[in-house]
């Protein structure tokens, strides 16, 4: 029947538009080092700095899983944890 096509068709042309999306972004992400390497970045110096980045992100995310097993302990959110270890909130 018809029904049976519409999901295989629909999920082909919502991969269709997922791979469009990455492309554009690909491109847009191209055009923007290439911006940075017109503004006298070096291809290392931007290595180090998405490596330094990372780093970031994996200290941070281990302070969050910190922070919410012990709020869970206290029985407090973690919002209210942040003042006491002066923390700011868009941190």
């Amino acid at each position: 029947s018809p029904r049976s096509f519409q999901p295989n068709g629909a999920s082909k042309e919502a991969l269709q538009c997922e791979i469009e999306e990455l492309k554009q972004k690909d491109l847009a992400l191209d055009q923007e080092i290439a911006q940075l390497l017109s503004e006298g970045y070096s291809l290392e110096e931007l290595d180090k700095h998405i490596s330094l980045l990372h780093e970031y992100n994996e200290i941070k995310d281990a302070g969050q899983m910190l922070l919410g097993k012990l709020a869970v302990i206290r029985g407090v959110t973690t919002k209210q944890l942040y003042p006491e270890y002066d923390l700011d909130l868009s941190d």
